[in-house]
């Protein structure tokens, strides 16, 4: 059956008029690929960007399926981050608003950095959902403040990065204490190999989603500037002069080079925000709520902080150096033209991006090559129309001539040596230019 509104999913009324209330008109494309699976109790995988609808194409489906007259645990949500979490859980909180006084859907938020005593009295009535981070949950659980074995499904929402900050085992230890045919519900933008053995553990014949056609958004427009023989932190300076963003992240490979390109603007006069792995919670904290406040117009980041958060009104991303694979790329520029507001990614690019830029450009995203001078955008030609300068025999011959090493002693036959020499040096300058062709 094709689905072309929230209708065709038959929810029940009640989850209707949420939706309605929520403004949705009709399902992304994710939404409509999984949540019938879901409604089936249907084990699934979804893949798809930021900003797809991915935590709604779970959460609606779960709640439809809730029943308020059996009160213990029926669905855990679990997220790598207390921030993501927290989101989570105002999402559902959202719902529960919506739903009125007739439903009493319950939820609970369980994660670090809050008391635990009252955590642990607030659990003592249990909750119909529970989110959270993995380690506090499964404190809460040995502690047996809570019971999770009555749950009918178990939701690891961006499991990348709940694999690449080490909480994976913490969810491993929890679905142990789930039913064995609990419905497992893992979303996330990008699904790297090493999480097939988890996979294989868990899951059986489950529904895979991946949703790439829509990977880079239509409203966006993607920027190439070359570094060359500058630094970063000049040409983002630059950029800064022409555009005028509600809010522009700055990503960077790595906590201590974004530790750097901060103080470097800062010094510069550039005033931005700071986000990565290595702050302490209560500095992550105090930045997000400058964020929020609007403090701050530039944001440098890395990508696994700016994963962990979900930060409102992108309107540019800035690469400061390229990421080394696509699907970083794509979920980088992903950060905005969400919600069907325009957006611009600008990155700087050197001579070992241009892989990465190729399989970008075959997979049907259209890059403008530019520069940036004194405030204004200037087009700059491609890499490959630069590299792609041909030579006459005559150049070659000049430039084979140069490259012969020149002898300070005349011995019998020099001359015929360095003519071999030259021979070989075109060759290989030949062959160069063909291949450049």
């Amino acid at each position: 059956m094709k689905i072309n509104s929230f209708n065709d999913f038959s929810f029940d009324q009640e989850l209707m008029d949420v939706i309605n209330r929520l403004k949705f008109r009709e399902p992304t494309e994710v939404q409509k690929q999984v949540i019938p699976a879901i409604l089936q109790g249907t084990s699934v995988i979804g893949q798809s960007r930021t900003g797809s609808g991915k935590t709604h194409a779970f959460l609606l489906p779960l709640f439809n399926q809730m029943d308020v007259n059996k009160r213990q645990v029926q669905f855990v949500i679990t997220a790598p981050t207390r921030e993501l979490a927290t989101q989570l859980h105002e999402e559902v909180k959202k719902i529960i608003h919506y739903a009125g006084k007739e439903q009493q859907w319950i939820s609970k938020l369980l994660v670090g950095g809050t008391d635990k005593q009252k955590m642990v009295d607030k659990l003592k009535d249990p909750p119909h959902i529970i989110v959270g981070t993995p380690g506090r949950i499964l404190d809460l659980v040995k502690e047996e403040a809570v019971s999770i074995y009555s749950a009918a499904s178990f939701v690891i929402d961006e499991a990348d990065l709940m694999l690449d900050l080490g909480f994976i085992n913490d969810v491993d230890q929890l679905l142990l204490r789930c039913k064995k045919e609990i419905q497992l519900l893992v979303f996330s933008a990008t699904i790297p190999q090493r999480l097939q053995h988890f996979f294989k553990k868990y899951l059986e014949n489950p529904l895979y989603v991946k949703v790439d056609d829509h990977f880079s958004p239509e409203t966006m427009e993607h920027r190439l500037i070359d570094l060359r023989h500058r630094n970063e932190a000049d040409i983002i300076i630059e950029i800064s002069k022409t555009i005028q963003p509600y809010l522009a992240i700055i990503f960077t490979n790595g906590k201590e080079i974004a530790n750097k390109l901060a103080a470097s603007l800062q010094e510069k006069g550039l005033d931005v925000g700071l986000i990565h792995g290595g702050l302490t919670p209560r500095e992550r904290k105090r930045v997000l709520k400058d964020i929020q406040n609007l403090r701050y117009q530039y944001i440098v980041a890395t990508d696994l902080a700016a994963r962990g958060i979900d930060i409102k009104g992108v309107s540019h991303v800035i690469n400061a150096q390229i990421p080394k694979e696509e699907d970083f790329y794509i979920h980088r520029v992903g950060r905005t033209a969400r919600a069907g507001l325009e957006g611009t990614a600008i990155s700087i690019y050197q001579e070992h991006d241009i892989k990465l830029i190729e399989k970008l450009e075959q997979k049907g995203l259209s890059f403008t090559y530019t520069d940036i001078k004194n405030g204004e955008w200037r087009d700059a030609k491609p890499w490959n129309e630069r590299n792609l300068r041909t030579k006459t025999d005559t150049d070659i011959e000049k430039e084979a001539w140069k490259r012969v090493r020149k002898s300070n002693k005349v011995k019998p036959g020099y001359k015929k040596k360095m003519k071999t020499q030259q021979e070989f040096i075109k060759r290989q300058l030949s062959k160069k230019n063909k291949y450049n062709k």
